[in-house]
């Protein structure tokens, strides 16, 4: 039976006739979005529950609760839709969720969590906000990327994102922390389970990625476009049920190490499991967790585990059935869904488990048939063998350049085919969504049989083809050109000439690109913080650190490009890799917990903030007493990142020039005396023919 409290959970066009009826039809839905996400939370009973840890690994529900709402005054704010914010405090604490590339994050120590009240005021002061931009926004048809609309879309989307993973954190919190509510009311059928089958599927060739014209809303992803070649393989008819994982369970499946991957051993280890999260024995009976309420174990509904799990069981099953048992991969499932001739937002009524048209929980995994297959999308995701990566062409949105790039990095697993709860985007055939493999979501598995290695389905470039990145790295690690020394190793070394440090404690890089500076500064300093606007250069230092190799291709003429390696054993950074830390941040509204630094090393920075004078005047109480300032710049002043009126110099004041040095001075100099100024010259290779050679003032400063 249909689920009738929830109502238009499917994404809109970006194409119409009518801009006025797109323009109300986008209030809707995001309305109708903001509605059901705060309905969710309903579910949730007290406010001490907001602040508990029910996953580990994740902030606790307060965050997720005002997280969604900054979203979209930090992506207005970025794209210039809107002149000011409305909590600097939130929109910097809430900004940011999990950054797998360190889990020091997590340290409940830096949080100083807002109240429940704090947080609904901020939100419905958000919700008018957003409102009133819709109504007064310029809007054409159809939307595009550079539109205001795509942003409100992408903020609506992000939110669905959160609706999910939300419903996940409240599902482990205690239940007496949680309350039945009449919009989330989960399936009654249970029973046995139906016996597990496989079917052949003929392989094909086929062609994945999104066009740029495409009718709904994607992230990115899922544009590009990239061919694959998949061999016949026979897939289980039903997703594995709780019935069949509790075969694996029983045989001790968790206590057999031969099942588990080094990956899963290591997880074993850590978490001691014997059996999936959402399960728990008492008095010889299964019961398993929902969003609400903990019910018998239903025996047909899909068993929900993570990749590690799901991965341990094909296994055992290739054990036990003597056949090549293993999960299905992205092109595999692509293969499936061609057996379903719709897609969302275009059926009537939803083919499987999804939309929240149904249940608000998993259902029978025989409910929903399509030619002989059983919930390809819908009830569970499914996790994958796939790790996600970016198809070819792929580029990044400019407001959102870390919704995908920290995922690529091999360890995160795709999940395909939506979840009882799974709207929007989400449930839309070319979404591509992926977690680390240890995460738990709303996700099971189905497996296949097939001798086709899941790497062997399409060539992956290993290599950093975005050229603005690959610049970068090689800017900071490549070679020397026209006898200039590297800018990093050079400006560091200058700076450390002038000071005269008692401590040697702590550092910070700000605006440290891909992290030269970072690692150099770590061979004087016991830590250093990395910190980057962008993740996608962040990303570059951490994969460094992390896999001990950086690949990048540089551009020498036209289409050809070099191929270059670096590694931390060439750079002698192997020793000192764990006192530097890199994380996403903004100069001009930082964490608090970045604070107590002998030096603040700001290179090629100043000139390429929004306001430079609001970060000259943080900086100050975030150094030592004795401690020194380090700004590098060559003042190369733009509009399109600072505006005239905020610029530090490089303009006429009363007639007379004002360069940008009398403008530190001016800001500064109350504060900090300046000890030192040097001009450090550096090159940037855009192709073999063609560089940038510029020069960097450098200016040094004590804090008095």
């Amino acid at each position: 039976m249909h689920n009738k409290t929830i109502i238009n959970t499917q994404t809109v066009l970006l194409t119409g006739t009518s801009e006025q009826h797109k323009r109300q039809e986008l209030k809707d839905y995001f309305n109708q979005t903001w509605t059901l996400y705060e309905s969710l939370f309903e579910i949730v009973n007290n406010d001490e529950a907001y602040f508990k840890k029910a996953e580990p690994l994740l902030h606790p529900l307060i965050f997720y609760f005002g997280h969604t709402a900054t979203f979209y005054i930090n992506k207005l704010k970025l794209g210039k839709y809107i002149d000011s914010r409305i909590d600097t405090h939130l929109e910097s604490m809430l900004a940011i969720g999990v950054d797998e590339m360190s889990w020091d994050d997590l340290d409940a120590a830096h949080y100083d969590w807002p109240k429940v009240d704090t947080v609904k005021d901020y939100r419905k002061r958000v919700y008018s906000l957003v409102n009133q931009f819709i109504d007064e926004m310029p809007l054409s048809l159809p939307i595009t990327q550079t539109d205001p609309a795509w942003i409100i879309l992408m903020g609506i989307e992000h939110e669905r994102i959160h609706l999910e993973t939300s419903s996940v954190i409240i599902r482990q919190l205690p239940l007496a922390d949680v309350t039945p509510h009449d919009n989330w009311m989960p399936c009654l059928d249970d029973g046995e389970s139906p016996n597990n089958s496989l079917l052949s599927i003929a392989g094909k060739s086929m062609l994945l990625g999104r066009k740029d014209n495409d009718q709904t809303y994607g992230w990115d992803n899922e544009f590009g476009e990239q061919s694959f070649t998949i061999d016949n393989f026979k897939a289980a008819k039903f997703l594995v049920s709780n019935q069949e994982y509790l075969e694996f369970v029983k045989a001790d499946g968790y206590q057999q190490p031969r099942y588990w991957n080094e990956e899963g051993q290591g997880w074993l280890a850590y978490t001691k499991a014997t059996m999936p999260r959402f399960w728990r024995l008492e008095e010889n009976k299964l019961l398993q967790r929902n969003l609400s309420s903990e019910i018998l174990l239903p025996l047909n509904w899909p068993v929900e585990v993570n990749q590690l799990e799901a991965k341990a069981f094909c296994n055992w099953k290739a054990e036990q059935s003597h056949a090549t048992i293993r999960l299905l991969t992205e092109t595999e499932w692509y293969l499936l869904r061609d057996n379903i001739n719709t897609d969302s937002p275009y059926w009537s009524e939803a083919p499987g488990n999804i939309h929240l048209e149904y249940f608000a929980s998993s259902c029978p995994v025989n409910r929903f048939e399509h030619n002989g297959l059983y919930d390809v999308i819908g009830n569970d995701f499914q996790w994958t063998e796939t790790p996600i990566d970016g198809f070819n062409g792929f580029q990044v949105h400019p407001l959102y350049d870390d919704f995908s790039t920290p995922t690529f990095d091999g360890l995160h697993n795709l999940i395909k085919g939506g979840s009882w709860i799974s709207t929007g985007n989400e449930s839309i055939k070319a979404s591509r969504y992926a977690f680390r493999r240890h995460f738990y979501q709303h996700a099971g598995f189905r497996y296949v049989e097939s001798n086709q290695k899941p790497e062997d389905m399409a060539q992956v470039n290993v290599y950093e083809t975005d050229e603005l990145i690959s610049q970068y790295l090689e800017f900071h690690y490549g070679s020397e050109y026209f006898s200039v020394g590297n800018f990093c190793v050079n400006g560091v070394q200058q700076c450390l000439q002038e000071l005269q440090l008692t401590h040697r404690t702590k550092a910070l890089d700000i605006g440290c690109s891909v992290g030269r500076a970072t690692f150099e500064l770590a061979k004087t300093f016991d830590h250093v913080d990395g910190l980057d606007f962008s993740a996608r250069f962040i990303q570059q230092a951490c994969t460094l650190i992390e896999q001990g190799e950086k690949r990048y291709t540089i551009r020498t003429e036209g289409d050809l490009v070099e191929f270059k390696s670096i590694t931390l054993a060439e750079l002698n950074y192997i020793e000192i890799a764990d006192k530097v830390s890199f994380m996403q941040g903004d100069a001009c509204n930082l964490k608090s917990q970045y604070t107590g630094y002998d030096l603040i090393y700001a290179s090629n920075l100043i000139d390429r903030l929004g306001d430079p004078k609001q970060f000259l005047s943080s900086i100050y109480d975030r150094i030592n007493t004795g401690g020194y300032l380090v700004i590098t710049s060559p003042y190369t002043w733009l509009e399109d990142y600072t505006n005239k009126d905020n610029w530090l110099g490089g303009t006429k004041v009363h007639g007379e020039n004002f360069t940008t040095l009398d403008g530190l001075t001016e800001n500064l100099i109350s504060r900090f005396e300046l000890i030192a100024v040097k001009e450090i010259p550096f090159v940037i290779r855009e192709t073999k023919r063609k560089f940038q050679h510029s020069l960097s003032e450098m200016t040094i400063w004590r804090k008095r």
